[in-house]
């Protein structure tokens, strides 16, 4: 009973020295010019079995299991707070770079491996496919604060959160090929075509059920409502996955309608996904950097072909891809320099190239240390570059702190009425109008305004100013009347 008692207290304060670290990390990394994710690795190396000897990780299963709930995770989070009138113009440039371009990458890679490294054809394919995608997780995490400009950005959040199922798909054919396996190639294709459709079907459905959902029960506490949402994040993955769908790409487009859906307590939604999106990105990159062995990883043998392959990645296989892919779509040659220099790469190649090694490939152990390596050198040399060369590039924005408009619905226990909270973005028809002129429906009324830090008490004559926050008492049965008179009205060719 002692003993399990010590383990426990000895786990406790690990788990919570490595969070207390990862939050100290994050702090400072921007000012080291450092991503954090590769501080996060570095800790977990440090206190793996071969640097002080804090926690021994042994079983990869393991390791897979929580690499997956946490993108997860991280992905439900990124797209909830994407924006869709921001990603809907460039959703066919995120497609085609989270396919044509995973491809061409992975292609590209898996030539020169094979040309360069002594790896059968098959054994560089699978290391294409390992590195062939960016990382949601890394993607996300460099893009907050960052003042890339708005069409860029959402390029990028589009694709990653939209690449894995053709990393998993490629990833898993090569290893079915490596491992001698029956699929046959026009099994593949239909699988993954399956995978693709039937995820982006199913994250639909469920976003739309979880956000009627949400809007319509009346739970007892506040904070059930992101314990809801965090169970439709884990349900929508596993449901998806059961019917052979991508799981990933579901609850990315199931975070996405949720976040695009006007919501009751949407701010605690949001602030708890946030948190815990941080705190997956610590936990997985620390246990990520728990699996390794820093003597295996940083051999010669390793580090010669790291970076080889590293530097063919970012200045040869990716520009390529990227240049192809996004032919005729409209952007100049800035735009694509930084797309290709923006392909970041994190957690989902280290995660799948575990798969491999679970399989029972010959050459597994070797490849999950070069990918390793060439993760480390993406998030060193182009996270760290990545506002450099969007200034160099010309292709910064303004550094945008809120989003375009919010409708957001506040209950008030079992009234029939809900409090709405309105940003009035610079461009919304609200502003420059009285108060008092607004054609809001019967029942509906402005009760405060905030504008700044100061909440003003309005009248009839207040007049709506860019930015301001408003707060409107309306019946419940008249919401959508408010927010057609509110929001911005669709071009016809939206």
């Amino acid at each position: 009973m002692l003993t399990e008692h010590l383990l426990s207290d000895y786990f406790m304060i690990i788990l919570g020295a490595a969070l207390l670290c990862g939050v100290i990390i994050t702090k400072f990394s921007s000012r080291l010019g450092v991503p954090s994710l590769v501080l996060f690795i570095a800790l977990g190396m440090l206190m793996g079995s071969d640097a002080y000897g804090f926690i021994d990780v042994r079983s990869l299963e393991e390791v897979q299991i929580v690499g997956i709930i946490a993108l997860v995770i991280i992905l439900f989070e990124g797209g909830l707070h994407t924006n869709w009138t921001t990603i809907r113009p460039v959703i066919g440039t995120a497609v085609s770079l989270a396919t044509v371009t995973v491809f061409l990458t992975s292609a590209v890679l898996a030539l020169f491996a094979y040309l360069i490294l002594d790896l059968s054809m098959l054994e560089a394919m699978l290391l294409g496919a390992l590195v062939g995608s960016t990382d949601a997780a890394a993607v996300f995490a460099t893009l907050k604060g960052k003042p890339i400009n708005e069409r860029l950005g959402a390029t990028m959040e589009g694709e990653a959160g939209a690449n894995d199922p053709m990393a998993v798909f490629l990833t898993l054919a090569a290893i079915e090929l490596l491992l001698d396996t029956s699929s046959s190639p026009a099994f593949m294709i239909g699988s993954f075509f399956w995978q693709m459709l039937a995820g982006a079907g199913l994250g639909l459905l469920i976003g739309w059920m979880a956000s009627q959902a949400i809007n319509r029960i009346n739970l007892d506490a506040t904070g059930l409502y992101p314990i809801f949402t965090l169970a439709v994040a884990l349900v929508t993955y596993s449901v998806t996955e059961f019917v052979f769908a991508s799981g990933f790409l579901a609850v990315y487009v199931c975070a996405l309608v949720i976040g695009n859906s006007p919501l009751t307590h949407r701010y605690t939604i949001s602030r708890f996904h946030e948190g815990l999106a941080w705190v997956s990105q610590i936990v997985m990159f620390v246990i990520l950097g728990l699996v390794v062995i820093p003597g295996e990883i940083f051999s010669w043998s390793i580090i010669w072909t790291g970076l080889l392959l590293s530097m063919i990645l970012m200045f040869v296989a990716r520009p390529l891809a990227v240049f192809l892919s996004t032919l005729g779509m409209g952007y100049n040659l800035q735009e694509r320099i930084f797309l290709s220099w923006a392909g970041l790469r994190g957690a989902v190649p280290i995660v799948l190239a575990i798969f491999p090694i679970v399989a029972g490939v010959e050459v597994a152990e070797e490849l999950f240390h070069v990918v390793f390596f060439i993760v480390l050198t993406s998030a060193v040399l182009q996270g760290a570059t990545m506002t450099p060369a969007a200034e160099k590039l010309g292709v910064t924005g303004p550094k945008k702190d809120m989003p375009h408009y919010s409708f957001e619905l506040v209950n008030i226990g079992r009234a029939d009425a809900k409090f709405v909270e309105f940003y009035a973005a610079p461009y919304t028809p609200a502003v420059g109008h009285k108060a008092g002129d607004l054609p809001l429906p019967e029942g509906a009324e402005v009760n405060a305004l905030l504008r700044g830090d100061d909440l003003i008490n309005v009248t009839e004559e207040t007049v709506i100013e860019p930015n301001d926050f408003l707060y409107i008492l309306v019946p419940k049965h008249k919401q959508q009347e408010v927010k057609k008179v509110l929001l911005p009205k669709k071009n016809k060719g939206d």
